[in-house]
């Protein structure tokens, strides 16, 4: 009996150990891995301020992530290490110079079914110039994935992530500036989307400024499958009706809530590229949270409030008027990968920090 009786327990034990095993893979599977980079010292584009700013905005950023229990990884440059190090410890830092600090649109959409598209110009201002520059930013990015072991695709299409919006789910919602860049139809388009990505249903949107960078992920998000909120148009009421149009044409079913946009366009830091003060729809959406951008005006509470009552992702407040007046913010800074990526990522930067 006692050596029933201590098999048993042996059992119990072992089910016990099984289950607390799960609960680790099982939360870190639902954990995202985040990635920022740090501007480079000694880049000229960035004046002291601006890159202070840039910094401390990093910095509470990646904080609040690993407080909610996303994982973080920031890519800094050798300068600003020590500085990265002292506020979050050696694990989540890495030295790799990228040579841009808008993580979203120079690397990988989609962290279900990695894909990179071929940065644009626009991106970097625009024209022949900028277009090398697209190339050259690219490729650090690239040649640090490559060494890590990431698995993903390539495509030759031209399209930047922040134009690049999805629910997770096979919707997604791309401005129809991805048309006018590869020359495209839109029954063409989608069908090479759907190839690439096994996307089920694709929105073509009209950008709300037409020139720049046409990013979709100023003007709308996903905040469940199939549900999306997009920017109040107080003064447009014309080009609201028309998202709608194409949101509901795009996708079969969709849900879609307008929040309050309190837009802030008075200052910009670089005058080719839009402010994203006010633009609630610039929010980071994993699994299961949504980093929300806050610019410390009274409409601050009624967005967290909207989108709350929208989603069953837990919303998270980030302060974001450090950095909106040069033209993005939560979204436009992250780069988010997961499972086996994030996991070689990690390791990779574990392995470069030894």
């Amino acid at each position: 009996m006692r050596k029933t009786a201590v098999s048993i327990m042996g059992l119990v034990s072992l089910v016990s150990l099984v289950s607390l095993v799960s609960l680790v893979i099982s939360s870190f599977a639902a954990a995202e891995l985040i990635v920022l980079a740090s501007p480079q010292m000694r880049d000229p584009y960035y004046d002291k301020a601006m890159k202070a700013a840039i910094v401390n905005f990093e910095l509470a950023y990646a904080k609040t992530i690993i407080e909610h229990g996303d994982k973080v990884l920031v890519l800094v440059d050798q300068g600003y290490y020590p500085a990265y190090v002292e506020a979050l410890g050696k694990e989540p830092v890495l030295v790799a110079r990228m040579k841009d600090i808008w993580m979203r649109d120079f690397t990988l959409v989609d962290p279900q079914k990695p894909l990179m598209f071929r940065y644009t110009a626009a991106g970097q201002g625009g024209g022949r110039q900028g277009h090398l520059d697209a190339d050259f930013v690219q490729e650090a990015f690239y040649e640090l994935i490559t060494e890590a072991g990431l698995r993903f695709r390539e495509t030759d299409l031209l399209n930047d992530g922040g134009n690049f919006v999805d629910d997770y789910a096979g919707n997604v919602v791309i401005s129809r500036k991805f048309l006018r860049d590869n020359k495209l139809s839109e029954d063409e388009a989608r069908q090479k989307i759907r190839a690439l990505i096994g996307a089920k249903h694709v929105a073509f949107i009209e950008a709300d400024e037409q020139g720049g960078l046409e990013h979709a992920d100023g003007i709308v998000s996903f905040v469940d499958t199939n549900t999306v909120v997009i920017n109040t148009y107080v003064d447009y009421p014309e080009y609201t009706e028309e998202i709608k149009a194409d949101l509901k044409r795009g996708l079969p079913g969709v849900k879609i809530h307008e929040i309050v946009t309190p837009y802030d366009g008075s200052g910009t830091y670089d005058k080719r590229f839009g402010s994203a003060c006010g633009l609630y729809t610039n929010m980071l959406v994993t699994p299961e949270r949504i980093y929300l951008p806050q610019f410390g005006v009274p409409e601050d509470k009624l967005a967290l409030k909207q989108v709350r009552a929208l989603t069953p992702r837990e919303v998270i407040p980030v302060a974001s008027y450090h950095v909106c007046d040069m033209g993005g913010g939560v979204r436009c800074m992250s780069w988010q990968t997961r499972g086996e990526n994030a996991e070689k990522m990690l390791r990779y930067a574990k392995r470069q920090g030894r």
